[in-house]
């Protein structure tokens, strides 16, 4: 494909119109320096001064993984969760809204449950009786407006019609006022046909577990706060969504847990947990202990259910759900699988520890961050780029003639592709970044400065015009990567190692890197065949 000018051509134009598609459909993310938001330093609490130094490090740890579960609640993006020395947790919450409720979520105790799953079937048989409840609640034209009929299409105003929307409202006083004795019996009917929870839940992959696509778990979450709902439910038994995302051939589930509603244990009885493998089979192990009373529960309930699954719930949602072997006492410990990660084995230790957090969380520092200096930070950028732009053209196009304008246009082609990869990874773009943006330019006008003085080189020594740009990408090609390279490991050892502002920058100086190499060798040599299409090899080219 690349072989011929027009297989180059359509390479590029596919590449744009990628980037410009995940440009326009994600659009970029804005970090706390140019958005504003909230920037806080907590500490752990020990008044008495009776907690050591690895204590307090675990704590920190601790912390830091509950405020990682939380942050779906904020409705914050990327946010910024550093540990400074043993003792102390930065946290920045880019775009916040809610100051107080922040605060309030990140100060709050985690709590830690350990409940049964149960089987799905009461819940699959009280489904329609939700459903009806649904229904009641909306109207059967509500539920129709949202496109939630017996085909069970997805529909996108759930939050409206369920909260306050005037448009369910309206719709259920028409409803009502035009009802008739015959027309009620076919909206009876109707409502009966109507599944508009029931046909979001699919057939789960674990025992006691409902399949919900990514994309309607806000719709079902909507469907499951209603009290009527709520009522509707088998009686003891409650819904709860499980932490991970599962992919099942093109989408993304969530798995929705069928449990008791009442835990029989919670994190107070937990005084420890930790991860490690079993020497016997090489298998990924949590091995936790409890106290005297909580071993007396734990025997108790283990004893009785044996062979069924138990939930271990931090803040409301099911962390894992391992299956019990045995009859467990104050030690006891979860078998991950051989092919389980060890990491995931401390993930879920540190989740058991979390909640069992028995310190307090102090605010040490808190700063609000004003959209007016995130203002004031994208202008002064703007400023800079299109400065340091409109000086790049100026020079190209005045020192290399139409050389330099192809390499204008290979640059418009580097921004669209920065911008997109940025776009389409989820990066977050800070002033830093900015920065790394900038300096990711030169290095890509720097490339075609190369390959330029490489090209005079060969008409200057002779050679026609197809063979000397030939030889000027050429003979320039070592030198351009060597930067590159170069550039990008410093880079890449940035994002591994540095924090916050640093990584946004590494970030964004690796995609430029990347970008500048293909639209200075793939791009602007393109842009050149065209060019020299249809001259003789003797015509000279203005460089």
């Amino acid at each position: 494909m690349f072989k011929t000018v027009r297989g180059r051509l359509i390479a590029i134009v596919i590449t744009l119109a990628a980037a410009g598609w995940q440009l326009y459909t994600q659009g970029l993310k804005l970090g706390l320096d140019l958005q504003g938001g909230m920037h806080l330093v907590l500490e752990v609490d020990d008044p008495n001064g009776t907690l050591t130094a690895e204590a307090k490090a675990d704590m920190i740890d601790r912390v830091d993984r509950i405020i990682r579960t939380r942050i779906d609640e904020l409705g914050v993006e990327e946010p910024l969760i550093q540990k400074v020395g043993n003792d102390r947790l930065i946290v920045e919450l880019a775009g916040l809204d809610d100051e107080d409720q922040a605060k309030e979520i990140i100060q709050t105790a985690a709590f830690l449950e350990f409940k049964l799953v149960l089987p799905t079937a009461d819940m699959e048989s009280a489904l329609p009786r939700m459903d009806r409840a649904i229904v009641a609640r909306l109207g059967v034209d509500s539920i129709r407006a949202l496109g939630r009929d017996v085909g069970g299409q997805r529909g996108s105003n759930i939050e409206e019609l369920l909260f306050g929307g005037d448009t369910a409202a309206s719709a259920q006083a028409d409803s009502a006022s035009a009802q008739a004795d015959s027309a009620a019996a076919q909206d009876e009917n109707a409502a009966d046909a109507l599944r508009p929870l029931g046909s979001l839940l699919n057939f789960g992959d674990a025992e006691g577990t409902f399949l919900v696509g990514a994309e309607d778990v806000a719709e079902v979450d909507a469907f499951l706060a209603l009290p009527e709902v709520q009522r509707a439910m088998p009686r003891g038994q409650t819904l709860q969504w499980g932490s991970d995302v599962v992919g099942r051939g093109a989408r993304n589930y969530r798995r929705l847990f069928v449990l008791e509603e009442d835990a029989f244990l919670t994190g107070e009885y937990l005084e420890n947990a930790t991860a490690g493998r079993d020497p016997q089979f090489n298998q990924s192990q949590v091995q936790f202990e409890l106290s005297r009373a909580g071993g007396r529960l734990f025997q108790r309930f283990s004893g009785q259910h044996v062979g069924d699954y138990l939930a271990i719930v931090l803040d409301g949602e099911v962390m894992s759900a391992p299956v019990i072997r045995d009859r467990i006492g104050s030690r006891g410990q979860i078998e991950m699988g051989a092919g389980t990660p060890l990491d995931e084995a401390r993930d879920l230790a540190l989740v058991l520890r979390a909640g069992a957090l028995p310190a307090k969380l102090n605010i040490m520092e808190e700063r609000t961050v004003g959209p007016s200096l995130g203002r004031d930070s994208i202008d002064q950028g703007e400023v800079a780029g299109i400065v340091g732009l409109l000086a790049v053209l100026v020079v190209m196009i005045a020192y290399y003639r139409v050389a330099g304008v192809l390499a204008v246009l290979a640059l418009g082609f580097y921004v669209v592709l920065v911008l997109g990869g940025l776009a389409g990874l989820g990066a977050t773009l800070t002033v830093p970044g900015i920065a790394g943006l900038i300096l990711s330019v030169g290095m890509a006008v720097d490339a075609n400065v190369l390959i330029f003085e490489r090209i005079r080189e060969e008409i200057a020594a002779g050679r026609a015009t197809p063979t000397a740009v030939s030889e000027g990408f050429g003979n320039a090609l070592s030198a351009i990567v060597d930067a590159n390279i170069t550039t990008l490991i410093t880079a890449l050892i940035l994002f591994q190692f540095g924090t916050g502002p640093v990584r946004g920058f590494a970030v964004t100086l690796s995609i430029g890197i990347v970008a500048s190499f293909i639209s200075a060798i793939f791009v602007t040599r393109t842009l050149f065949l065209v060019h020299l299409r249809g001259k003789k090899a003797s015509d000279p080219i203005s460089i």
